[in-house]
């Protein structure tokens, strides 16, 4: 029973949740209209908690995922609304996300200056950026339907955000399990000092992957923009802490305790299933807070006084 619990303890922690809230609520939870809102609600946070999963792995944290989501949001309906073309603020976006992580990376990898301290100083200045391009404003003037597409609607009854959010986690799976910079980082997070003594590129590789980070929650950013098809400056802060926790709860997952995109993914549909279910219920959106984290402080439990009696 204790193996059991060990190995789908976290699985079986998603289908009580679900099947309790289905209990619940049953007209307004155990839907398929609610499914496929929650598949929505969860498309978002799960390419951030990706991107936090590839800064986790080598053992650091970026506080900026939040930040940066917001900035490249804003950047891309400014220039949009300036009249540019889509390719064109996309890739401003995604440059200005991948440009924030890569500052980071050089602070952590190059000064030594703590991820905690580096991510949250470029946190910082990305939302007075982001602040400061868009004027304090809401933006949703001037937007082209071909951009809001990219985050609505459906392809065969799927919803776009979900296939924008699958191809994320398969390419992040594959990234970090079947290619030699993925191999890298996993060696990197285990031991950095035996890495750096067997001759990889630490420095390098950490720069890179702050990199992967930050272009990962643009992308979040820009997605999330063309669902709701406005923006705010703040918009993209409040996926940082339940994006952290899908990761935490993600590692309880994993027989090594390591961080991984299956279980940040499961994370994700935990973290997505009590808020939509609390929601529905009617709870003051201080519970959620205040569940988000006590999940992150369980998943540290779990992970920390289970994992070693594996």
């Amino acid at each position: 029973m204790t193996t059991l619990l060990q190995r789908y303890g976290t699985l079986l922690a998603f289908v009580a949740l679900a099947a309790g809230f289905s209990i619940a609520a049953p007209d307004a939870f155990a839907t398929s209209a609610n499914a496929l809102n929650l598949l929505q609600q969860i498309t978002t946070l799960s390419i951030v908690a990706a991107a936090a999963t590839f800064v986790m792995v080598i053992g650091e944290f970026d506080l900026s995922v939040g930040f940066v989501a917001s900035l490249a949001a804003v950047i891309a309906f400014v220039l949009l609304g300036d009249g540019w073309s889509i390719p064109v603020a996309i890739a401003a976006g995604l440059g200005a996300g991948a440009g924030a992580g890569l500052v980071s990376g050089i602070l952590v990898a190059r000064f030594g200056v703590p991820s905690f301290v580096a991510t949250l100083a470029i946190g910082t200045i990305v939302s007075g950026l982001a602040y400061w391009i868009s004027g304090g404003s809401s933006l949703f003037s001037g937007i082209p339907a071909a951009y809001t597409a990219l985050g609505r609607g459906a392809i065969f009854g799927v919803p776009v955000l979900a296939l924008w959010m699958a191809a994320v986690l398969i390419g992040a799976q594959v990234v970090l399990t079947r290619t030699r910079y993925g191999r890298r980082l996993h060696a990197i997070g285990d031991n950095a000092r035996a890495a750096h003594l067997a001759g990889l590129p630490i420095g390098r590789d950490r720069v890179v992957t702050f990199a992967v980070a930050g272009a990962l929650s643009a992308l979040a950013g820009l997605l999330l923009a063309a669902r709701l098809g406005s923006v705010q400056h703040t918009m993209g802060e409040a996926l940082l802490l339940p994006a952290y926790a899908a990761v935490f709860v993600g590692t309880t997952a994993s027989r090594s305790g390591a961080p991984n995109i299956g279980g940040t993914f499961l994370g994700v549909a935990i973290t997505g299933v009590i808020v939509n279910g609390l929601t529905i219920v009617g709870a003051e959106p201080f519970v959620q807070k205040i569940v988000t984290g006590a999940i992150i402080v369980a998943a540290v439990l779990v992970r920390r006084f289970g994992m070693g009696r594996r």
